[in-house]
């Protein structure tokens, strides 16, 4: 009899353990949770991840791979009650910073994960430095919990293979890659002079498109593993020692060439705008010549038809003597009357 008190009693305190002390448990405000029943999690009947917005991202032969169900979240709250059957996944959907270069399972690599090593197109080994942030997307749960075995393992793997095939394939912009024809045309036109082969300049100075294009080709993430990259920031790429000094001095000579460029413009238009000006100032003295004859054959005209021809030749007559009045010799043209001081 007594065994069966034991049993009992054991049979009780095995109950208030896993169902009382431990049957309730909470979620935090930055936390979400699912709940397993046997290890089976309370999905959304007929609902899955391909009905959300976040399935536009996935190309058409992805999407039957990344179909994942929609599952029941648990929010910030609590007390909420689970049976011992029953298991409690939790999950921080607050947002976190990382370094591009950490990886997860070897925090070592990558000079302590704080360096990425990748490949240009010109076949040059460069130092990628920055910051990536991401969070757990609370509508695709079930791909970060049950998808994938190492979710952030995942997703940087997948950031830095994005990465590295941008740096290796990334084009220079239209500019720096015109044919030797247009060199001349780009530079009359204020551009700078292309740097061929040259393509840590390229991305240096395309830090910004490199950021945009990896946002863009991120956007998938959330339908692939259930971590939404919030954003990414390249900050800094650098060339091995070795070349540092010999890029430095193609970038100081093409700063010089350009300003070369810039002061010749800057010349070119001064010259231009003073011929506009002296162009000018001629038309008006021109305009101001023709316009005391244009008035005068005008006069002329009105007297020739009112009064005649005898009109014009006492016009004429009358200039003649203004004209003797202001002449210092006159030589006739019977070549007999010269006169000195004006003539009457």
């Amino acid at each position: 009899m007594s065994w069966i008190i034991g049993v009992v009693i054991g049979a009780l305190a095995w109950f208030l353990v896993r169902c009382v002390l431990t049957g309730f448990f909470t979620v935090e405000q930055n936390q979400r949770a699912v709940l397993t029943t046997f290890g089976r999690v309370q999905q959304l009947r007929g609902k899955t991840t391909l009905d959300l917005p976040m399935a536009e991202h996935l190309s058409d032969d992805h999407k039957p791979r990344y179909r994942y169900p929609q599952v029941r979240v648990i929010g910030p709250g609590g007390p909420y009650i689970k049976m011992p059957w029953q298991k409690v996944h939790k999950v921080n959907v607050a947002i976190e910073t990382a370094s591009i270069a950490y990886d997860p399972e070897d925090p070592h690599v990558n000079q302590e994960g704080t360096v990425l090593e990748a490949v240009t197109k010109d076949q040059l080994n460069i130092g990628v430095t920055g910051q990536l942030r991401f969070k757990v997307s609370e509508k695709n749960l079930y791909g970060y919990l049950f998808g994938v075995k190492n979710p952030e393992a995942h997703i940087m793997g997948y950031f830095v293979s994005i990465l590295r095939e941008r740096i290796a394939n990334f084009s220079a912009s239209k500019e720096a890659s015109l044919p030797l024809a247009d060199i001349d045309e780009s530079l009359m036109e204020g551009d700078g002079p292309p740097l061929e082969g040259i393509s840590i300049n390229d991305l240096r100075k395309n830090l910004n498109e490199l950021n945009e294009q990896m946002d863009t080709e991120c956007l998938s993430s959330t339908a692939r593993y259930g971590i939404e990259l919030d954003a990414s920031l390249i900050t800094g790429i650098d060339p091995p020692e070795e070349i540092e000094s010999a890029l430095a001095a193609i970038n100081t000579a093409h700063n010089e060439v350009s300003a070369d460029i810039s002061l010749a413009r800057a010349e070119a238009d001064q010259k231009i705008e003073q011929s506009k000006r002296a162009v000018e100032i001629q038309t008006m003295r021109v305009q101001a010549e023709v316009e005391p004859l244009e008035k005068v054959a005008g006069e002329l005209s009105e007297l020739k038809k009112t009064g005649g021809s005898k009109s014009l030749e006492s016009y004429l007559r009358n200039v003649n003597l203004q004209l003797f009045r202001k002449a210092r010799r006159v030589i006739s043209a019977q070549g007999s009357a010269k006169t000195e001081g004006g003539a009457s």
